[in-house]
């Protein structure tokens, strides 16, 4: 990632060159698309959820009584929609994202806000990213309310899930039905069949406004104070199999002067959890300006993705470096920090 400073707002652009697929009165999202024959069927189906059972350790929200209702919408008409869905949330909501991820241990990045975040605020980034959020297909966004309860969720599908309280179905059934939408038994989108996805932003060099994925998650997280949901201090794969020590590639940003909004820190580690890793990046980070005798400046991770051993020595040969002690796989240990161009 490089430090730039952008003489527009930050937005998105998908490749206009990939053509569009259609079936029927749905249009597919650029990043998801049939690779079987499919009868796409726009639409949706609704079902009742009781509330969640609280299990007392508070851990968890319980939800109340809700509808759910599953969407299939073509593409041309999707962004429409969720504009209208998401003006039903009240003036502060959380945001949710989810991403396919670098990390070689689990295939999806759930980031969620703890805090809440202005309506408005959320749809100047929607509306800036939309190509990131309604054409990518390795990603997935939406927001949520407690009080009252509303979810919406668009997921890497475009499929769009709409969960609220009884009370707000007649509401929600009117709007979907403002866009020729009805209830059907088996709607049917990309996901109905074997399908593929892909990553379709473009960010060209002579358009440093254009964000690739990784700038717009990176954006989002200060935009919506969004946090990687998953435990510090555990080491999981998605499976739930213990990890251990293992080693990790992190990204940290500081801020050198008002000049350079930013400069990279790419650092490649060992250690046993999430938490152990971004102590240890932001320990070096610490130590190497301190080293270049700069001011205190602001800090913050960007990332911390866990590596196969096998891609770590890959990096190491492509840096040409050695290990410190290839023997020591139980150790928390740095191996490379270098600053990014």
């Amino acid at each position: 990632m490089e430090s730039r400073t952008l003489a527009k707002p930050p937005s998105t652009q998908a490749d206009r060159t990939i053509d569009r697929i259609e079936n029927g009165e749905v249009k597919f999202p650029l990043g998801v698309y049939p690779i079987e024959p499919v009868t796409a069927r726009s639409g949706y189906k609704v079902l009742f959820e009781a509330a969640d059972s609280d299990d007392g350790s508070g851990e968890w929200e319980e939800w109340p009584d809700r509808y759910v209702w599953d969407i299939v919408v073509s593409a041309d008409r999707i962004r429409t929609l969720c504009a209208s869905l998401f003006m039903l949330m009240p003036n502060r909501m959380f945001p949710i994202l989810d991403v396919l991820g670098h990390d070689a241990f689990r295939e999806i990045d759930p980031y969620v806000a703890y805090e809440l975040v202005a309506l408005d605020a959320f749809m100047d980034s929607v509306r800036r990213y939309q190509d990131f959020f309604f054409e990518d297909g390795l990603s997935g966004f939406g927001a949520m309310s407690e009080e009252p309860f509303f979810y919406v969720f668009v997921d890497e599908h475009k499929i769009v899930t709409v969960r609220a309280e009884p009370p707000m179905r007649e509401r929600i059934e009117r709007l979907l039905a403002a866009f020729d939408l009805s209830q059907i038994e088996e709607p049917a989108g990309a996901d109905a069949v074997a399908h593929e996805h892909r990553g379709v932003l473009v960010a060209p060099d002579d358009r440093p406004d254009l964000l690739t994925a990784d700038e717009v998650v990176e954006h989002l997280r200060d935009e919506w104070r969004l946090t990687l949901n998953v435990d510090p201090e555990s080491n999981v794969d998605q499976n739930g199999n213990e990890i251990g020590y293992c080693p990790w590639r992190c990204l940290v940003r500081t801020s050198p002067s008002l000049d350079i909004p930013w400069t990279y820190a790419d650092i490649l580690l060992r250690a046993d959890c999430m938490g152990q890793a971004e102590d240890l990046a932001i320990e070096e980070v610490g130590r190497e300006i301190k080293d270049e005798g700069d001011v205190e400046r602001e800090t913050a991770m960007v990332f911390a993705d866990r590596l196969t051993e096998h891609e770590l020595d890959q990096l190491l040969a492509e840096l040409k470096v050695d290990r410190m002690d290839p023997s020591a796989t139980e150790e928390a240990a740095v191996y490379v920090f270098r600053w990014l161009p």
